[in-house]
């Protein structure tokens, strides 16, 4: 039997606990877009940016 204290156990089982957890991460909470969605919005932006510019009216 090990011959740490109570208090030192539950702070090693909790550090184990916390390593644990930090090398095996779940996956991340969030919204991920589809990849096929995000071509479409940076070809529509980039079509944006890339437009001529509105011709103004002549003085």
């Amino acid at each position: 039997m090990s011959t740490l204290k109570p208090e030192t156990r539950d702070l090693q089982k909790s550090l184990e606990e916390d390593v644990e957890a930090a090398l095996n991460p779940g996956e991340a909470q969030g919204y991920y877009r589809d990849t096929r969605e995000c071509a479409a919005l940076l070809l529509i932006a980039g079509a944006a940016l890339l437009s001529p510019p509105a011709p103004r009216p002549k003085k």
